[in-house]
């Protein structure tokens, strides 16, 4: 095949994925553009629901009193809520408030109360100012506000739209030659709006691809049981836990007195887990013997997996462990799935870039549209020229 037969077969291909972009872009941009901006804005609902309910999650003890046990809080929280604590969240900053989830009769994931380490009154839960807003959002992002057995297919095929639209729009990117690669990288501020608008939508669409892909992909898993299905199958692991074998149920044994208290088990995961963390302490029932911990890190690079412990719930020794680093690939992935949605892989810093990469996603159906409706004008000028040379 000479030079001039494959320009012309890639001048074909070219044009074909283009029309597919355009075309399948136009069908679903505003849904698009909605499940984008509200992604952007949910990025950072935690943190900014936290910033504004400040005095409920921070704790300032002036008066210098000493921490209260984990019993006496807990004793103290289900005597006033007259319900059982079914886990016990406990920050390594100690000035945070203690988590306890409560779960009332006909509730299904209860309540998280925020409570005072140091007095052990609950400041509150963990729906406060701007909880409401949020939940708008992310029915907006999840169903875009209509019935759930209708909103959930039409986002989810939306997105199967936007992956088609993120794998052609990167065969559109690629200039035939090499030496043309590096127009496709920059936005030439100097020229034009038009030419402006060209250059955001393909470099910023570039750089931000991968993310937007996997944004997409691991999104879909919620729109679909069989992509669900299909995706834990493809990764080999139990569906039930997002990974690992099989979580065998916890042995049911006669009861006896207990003399540990949750302090106990703390220093044995801090001994077995030396590195300073977030805890989550699942209470046992009254015939298990085992306690589940789990300990996160922190910081602004901190991993979104836990290390998980059981232990003994008679002496505190190690009954299994089980730590996300030495899992193998694939269960890794299989419990990062939320958190590769969400960007909350690495802690803050991956979610900056995942908020940048949606607010660039928002932007493309934008982007798009305003290169579409200016060839329509160059096309009906070129038409007005042509029909006014034929007249003369």
């Amino acid at each position: 095949m000479n030079t001039r037969q494959s320009n012309t077969t890639w001048q074909k291909v070219r044009k074909l994925f283009n029309d597919i972009h355009l075309w399948l872009g136009i069908a679903s941009g505003l849904i698009l553009f909605v499940v984008c901006l509200t992604g952007t804005i949910y990025t950072f609902s935690s943190e900014i629901q936290e910033m504004l309910n400040a005095e409920v999650y921070e704790v300032k003890n002036e008066a210098g009193l000493p921490r209260k046990s984990e019993e006496e809080i807990i004793a103290s929280v289900e005597a006033e809520l007259g319900a059982k604590v079914s886990s016990i969240e406990i920050p390594a900053d100690t000035e945070r408030s203690l988590g306890l989830n409560v779960k009332k009769e006909g509730e299904r994931r209860g309540t998280t109360y925020l409570v005072d380490p140091y007095t052990a009154e609950i400041k509150g839960t963990t729906k406060g100012a701007g909880s409401e807003f949020f939940m708008v959002m992310f029915r907006l992002h999840r169903w875009l506000l209509l019935d759930m057995n209708v909103g959930r297919p039409i986002v989810g095929w939306a997105t199967v739209i936007f992956v088609i639209i993120l794998l052609t729009g990167m065969v559109i990117w690629f200039p035939q030659k090499v030496k043309y690669w590096r127009q496709g990288l920059k936005i030439k501020y100097t020229a034009g709006w038009k030419r402006i608008n060209h250059d955001l939508h393909n470099a910023l669409g570039f750089y931000a691809f991968i993310l937007m892909l996997v944004m997409a992909l691991t999104g879909l898993q919620w729109s679909f049981e069989w992509y669900r299905t299909g995706l834990y199958d493809i990764l080999g692991v139990d569906r039930s836990r997002g990974g690992g074998p099989k979580e065998e149920k916890a042995a049911a044994l006669p009861e006896q007195e207990v003399t540990l208290s949750l302090a106990d088990y703390i220093k044995k995961a801090d001994e077995t887990l030396p590195y300073e963390g977030d805890y989550r302490l699942n209470l046992p029932q009254e015939n298990q013997a085992s306690v589940s911990v789990s300990k996160y890190k922190t910081g602004f690079f901190a991993p979104n997996g836990g290390d998980e412990l059981k232990l003994n719930k008679y002496t505190a020794e190690v009954e299994s462990l089980e730590k996300f680093s030495d899992k193998p690939l694939n269960e890794k992935i299989a419990r990062s799935i939320k958190a590769l949605h969400v960007g909350n892989v690495y802690g803050t810093f991956s979610k900056i870039l995942y908020f940048i990469a949606c607010l660039i996603a928002t932007s493309l159906p934008v982007t798009g549209t305003i290169i579409w409706i200016n060839k329509l004008k160059k096309k009906s000028k070129r038409k007005k020229s042509k029909a006014l040379s034929y007249s003369n």
